[in-house]
């Protein structure tokens, strides 16, 4: 055998043994693809409660540097993913195991399907190959979103995780935003699979801009009935803050030279005090008015489904979803897209057309003489002196008490229902209530979104003794997350919305049926937790208690004992009812 012919066996032997294995191909977890896709979309926080299906998404958020913020109750979750989808424009996440874990994250997703709020729930399941043996905790969770959400479904396989978790994000944006669910059985959250395998959308390139005009036709068409009306009106609704809308709302406002009303998450569009900014007068406003723009808010139980707009006026709605526009009520013209770019679509539109200031200064002056007769009926009240205090007295407190960078909640029944009508957030963004589903208990969960997403701005709770009771005890979380605010008990032991109905409908003897509840010492509570905590019974007290509050720098509640038979406008007239 030549030189020659012996490297070449040599060669072909080295070929067909190789001495050393070939690597591995890289593989990555069902877990680990949540996390990725998470990040993805810019999720930096997820509010779980532990469970065996899950944890192995937990050890992806480690890996990508997402937070865990581990609450008491899975409700708590859901209602903090809603909040922090309001918070910041970003959807929130939740992540609870199987079974009960999601069963108790349900009012928590319907509360967001109601509101309109952007946010992921992510549930755990039993394995596939356990399917339908009666595994652990297993239900048929998807059946039982599938109302309340944009989107549920099951994810199939590990390489299809990231890219469904994509595709229940894109979901939440089809048309108004919503909640979308998606359910992982645990062995393909725990199975890996070969990285090339796995589909990962990159970021930012699986969902398109939701920031829709819609008709431009319907756009001029609204810029003439503004240039023509003498007496307009506009509701500015929580899609305003939806859709981060603030600054084209303002400007057109005050470019068209329109009254504006606010409420929902619109509250704080215009400050207190803004020439443009009614807030008492809105009845007469709608009563009087030529043309009224109502802008993201649906024609629900809070609009008296419609009927309360007078049948003279010309009504125009704007709203994201279209299923909203003209329903319940006619309508002269409707708009679906994005309120905000519409809004200044408008204003753009209206150049040079709109009547300047000065030629509805008289309709500006008759709304501001309703505005002021309405607030100084209601003073006396506000400024009371009486013991047991009035629950008016205490909104007025707080409304004093807030700062520019005050974000208000309210969770609660008829002590809310007082402050809305004396409460006013000085910036956009800076008002949080349940919205139309009317859930209490969102307090606590909607303080720790908020703080956890904004820890530059002071947090500011109103509780009802009834709502704090729902997930009051994960005051405790707000004290492990070092989370601070300022909070303040309507304490009148008792669910007085209700009890009120049942005193008129059944009488006096009947009245403290089912909605009487202990005189608890939430002040004791939250200094067993590790918070401040103080009593408050003379009005007098309560902004240096709230003061006090501010300066411990911890989570705090101030127990202040209301009236128990002062109820508010709304509660009398059982509005929400109607």
């Amino acid at each position: 055998m030549t030189a020659q012919m012996a490297q070449t066996v040599s060669e072909s032997n080295a070929v067909a043994n190789p001495t050393e294995p070939e690597p591995k191909a890289a593989t990555i977890s069902g877990g680990h693809l949540v996390a990725k896709a998470l990040k993805a979309e810019g999720i930096d926080v997820i509010f779980t409660l532990c469970g065996g299906h899950i944890i192995d998404i937990y050890d992806g958020c480690v890996d990508e540097g997402i937070a865990v913020v581990d609450v008491r109750h899975e409700q708590v979750a859901a209602h903090a993913a809603d909040g922090y989808a309001r918070m910041t424009g970003k959807p929130g996440c939740a992540v609870v195991t199987a079974g009960p874990g999601t069963t108790d994250a349900v009012t928590g997703v319907a509360n967001a399907f109601r509101a309109e709020s952007p946010m992921l729930l992510i549930g755990g399941q039993g394995a596939l190959n356990q399917h339908k043996m009666g595994s652990l905790q297993d239900l048929p969770h998807v059946d039982m979103m599938t109302p309340i959400t944009k989107f549920a479904a099951t994810v199939p396989h590990t390489a299809r995780v990231a890219d469904m978790v994509s595709m229940a994000f894109r979901e939440c944006y089809n048309g108004a935003p919503g909640p979308s669910f998606l359910e992982i059985p645990r062995d393909i959250l725990d199975n890996s699979v070969p990285v090339d395998s796995a589909t990962v959308p990159e970021a930012g390139r699986y969902r398109g801009s939701t920031k829709s005009i819609g008709d431009p036709a319907a756009v001029e068409a609204l810029a003439d009935l503004l240039a023509r009306a003498e007496k307009p009106v506009v509701l500015l609704g929580t899609q305003v803050w939806t859709s981060r809308g603030s600054d084209a709302a303002i400007e057109f406002v005050r470019k068209n030279s329109i009254p504006a009303f606010m409420n929902g998450s619109a509250r704080g569009t215009l400050p207190p005090g803004d020439p443009h900014h009614f807030h008492l007068s809105r009845r007469y406003g709608f009563n009087n008015a030529d043309l009224i723009l109502i802008v993201g808010t649906p024609f629900d139980f809070r609009m008296g489904y419609g009927r309360r707009l007078p049948k003279g006026a010309t009504v125009v709605q704007i709203d994201m979803d279209y299923r909203t526009v003209g329903k319940n009520r006619d309508i002269d013209l409707g708009l679906v897209g994005d309120p905000g770019a519409i809004l200044a679509a408008v204003t753009q539109a209206s150049s040079g057309r709109v009547q300047k200031a000065g030629d509805r200064k008289a309709w500006f002056n008759e709304l501001r003489a309703e505005e002021d007769a309405a607030y100084q009926k209601r003073l006396p009240k506000q400024l009371s002196d009486a013991n047991p205090i009035h629950p008016l007295r205490l909104a007025h407190e707080i409304n004093e008490f807030l700062t520019e960078d005050s974000i208000y909640i309210g969770d609660g029944g008829d002590i809310v229902t007082f402050s809305g009508g004396v409460v006013q957030p000085k910036s956009p963004g800076h008002w949080m209530d349940p919205g139309p589903l009317g859930t209490i208990g969102v307090g606590i969960p909607f303080v720790m979104a908020a703080k956890y997403a904004r820890p530059d701005k002071e947090v500011v709770a109103l509780f009802g003794d009834g709502a704090f009771s729902l997930t009051g005890w994960d005051f405790e979380t707000l004290v492990r997350f070092k989370l601070p605010f300022v909070g303040v008990v309507g304490n009148n032991s008792s669910m007085n919305q209700i009890r009120y109905g049942q005193e008129a409908k059944y009488g006096h003897d009947r009245g403290r049926i089912g909605n009487t509840l202990g005189d608890v010492k939430y002040d004791e509570f939250a200094k067993m937790l590790g918070g401040y905590g103080e009593e408050v019974r003379d009005p007098k007290d309560i902004g240096p208690a709230m003061q006090r509050a501010r300066e411990s720098g911890l989570p705090s509640l101030i127990n202040v004992w209301v009236d128990p038979d002062a109820y508010a406008p709304g509660t009398m007239n059982q509005t929400m009812y109607k």
